[in-house]
């Protein structure tokens, strides 16, 4: 499976209101793209917050309707959302990863964690087979030797 996880570095909002806060974590989460002029994925984002409050997953319909927005605008944004890693699709259903947004992040927090333990690996591997890392004490070359 491939996921893309955008992180975007964001001053937080320095006074607290409840919308400006879900817009920073959304933006900071990439959920915004200079295209979205509509915020449509921040809308749709929204009725699945709405949803897991009481624990109940939407499809794309339901989704749509309560958005305001094209079925194709919805599932364009949902498959954007499951690929980030903040919603899941199950069946024909889609909801929250997990109960609250607290536990998404620290579910998407451990998957960048496992991912940078594979580069971490490979980086290593890698720098063994290319001679960027000393193997043995008399084994001190380097690729710029």
């Amino acid at each position: 499976m491939v996921s893309r996880i955008t992180i975007i570095k964001i001053k937080k909002p320095s006074q607290k209101e409840v919308n400006r806060d879900l817009q920073w974590f959304s933006e900071s989460f990439g959920l915004f793209g200079e295209r979205d002029k509509e915020k449509s994925c921040f809308r749709v984002f929204i009725e699945l917050l709405k949803a897991a409050r009481f624990g109940r997953p939407l499809t794309s319909d339901q989704i749509a309707f309560k958005s305001h927005l094209t079925r194709a605008t919805v599932i364009h944004h949902l498959n954007k959302l499951n690929q980030s890693g903040l919603v899941l699709k199950q069946k024909n259903l889609y909801i929250l990863r997990a109960e609250n947004l607290e536990n998404v992040t620290l579910e998407i927090k451990k998957d960048l964690l496992g991912m940078f333990q594979d580069l971490e690996d490979m980086a290593r591997e890698l720098d063994e087979e290319l001679g960027l890392i000393k193997r043995t004490k008399s084994d001190s070359r380097t690729l710029s030797d």
